[in-house]
């Protein structure tokens, strides 16, 4: 059993280097700092190393400022690193020249389309979210939970569950939320701080490009460019692209959202989401991405408009 395995690297492991995806989300850092706390509690010396710098509206998770930078190191000795809610090595992006070969690497993961990168894996498709299952591996640990804990669980599983309207929220999601909730956290609270403070400018941007959305097949395909001079205009802070898939998915009939993001002139990134018939993580795996039956991306090497053209023929002939 995959979860004894584990509990027997951390009995003898004292260092470990935590990690997850590039551009990461509250559920994969929530799921580092909540698990460096509970090694912490142990004993163990713990490090967290991201490619990406945190964002300023992610620096209230309690431990947040604990979080490293790649860049900003040559080596990191371990015993042994875990790397969470991250589907392929690659998508550790810098960190992964960090890694050691010889030492135990663990993947705790809940994309269907991870690909098992680990010495030891733990990868559940059917979980909300990895801090989903990190709480359950905190209670199969047998571990005291503490009110911050509780609080970064709490945030990794109501932001991947789209405060619990995703079709990935279940009565499994539910029981532990219960539980992270005899806590006492604000969970008002910890609403606003992710979703409520958007900048002025930032919504004149959202509503200029909502203006320019495209529609295709009856209105079932939703289609969003994002071209570098627009981006440029934002807040470092604001995730455009969750507010338009918010936006995009409450209009009636629609089935797919695509969001196309130009990085460079010849790389587009690409992310997905879909409603019910289209499966989008197959249409990111064509592409060489991955993620979720119902939310997933991919970075294809190609001009925006090129990638456009490929990216809907692919959904077209699912819907």
């Amino acid at each position: 059993m995959n979860k004894k395995k584990i509990s027997k690297i951390i009995q003898e492991s004292d260092t470990f280097m935590l990690s997850t995806h590039v551009n990461p989300d509250p559920d994969a850092l929530c799921s580092e700092l909540a698990l460096a706390e509970y090694l912490r509690s142990l004993g163990k010396k713990v490090r967290i190393i991201n490619e990406t710098e945190l964002l300023d509206r992610f620096r209230f998770f309690p431990g947040a400022g604990r979080i490293k930078h790649a860049a900003e190191l040559k080596s990191v000795k371990y015993d042994a690193a875990i790397i969470l809610d991250c589907g392929d090595l690659g998508r550790i992006g810098e960190v992964r020249r960090l890694l050691q070969d010889d030492k135990p690497l663990i993947n705790i993961d809940h994309h269907i389309t991870n690909d098992n990168f680990g010495s030891v894996n733990l990868v559940d498709p059917e979980a909300s979210s990895t801090a989903e299952m990190l709480f359950e591996l905190l209670v199969f640990w047998k571990a005291a939970l503490t009110k911050s804990i509780a609080t970064n669980l709490y945030c990794g599983i109501m932001t991947d569950t789209g405060s619990f309207r995703y079709e990935n929220t279940s009565p499994r999601t539910h029981l532990t939320v219960a539980k992270l909730m005899e806590f006492d956290i604000d969970i008002s609270a910890l609403y606003a701080r992710i979703y409520e403070r958007i900048p002025l400018r930032d919504v004149t941007v959202f509503t200029r490009i909502i203006n320019r959305f495209e529609t295709y097949r009856k209105g079932q395909l939703v289609c969003v460019e994002l071209r570098k001079n627009v981006m440029s205009g934002l807040s470092e802070d604001f995730d455009l692209r969750d507010a338009l898939f918010k936006f995009l998915r409450s209009i009636a009939g629609v089935e797919v959202i695509v969001i196309l993001t130009e990085f460079t002139r010849s790389v587009t990134r690409v992310n997905f989401r879909s409603s019910s018939r289209v499966n989008v993580a197959k249409v990111a795996g064509a592409f060489g991405g991955g993620g979720h039956k119902r939310a997933s991306g991919c970075v294809v090497e190609k001009g925006m408009k090129e990638t456009k053209t490929m990216i809907l023929k692919e959904i077209e002939s699912q819907l």
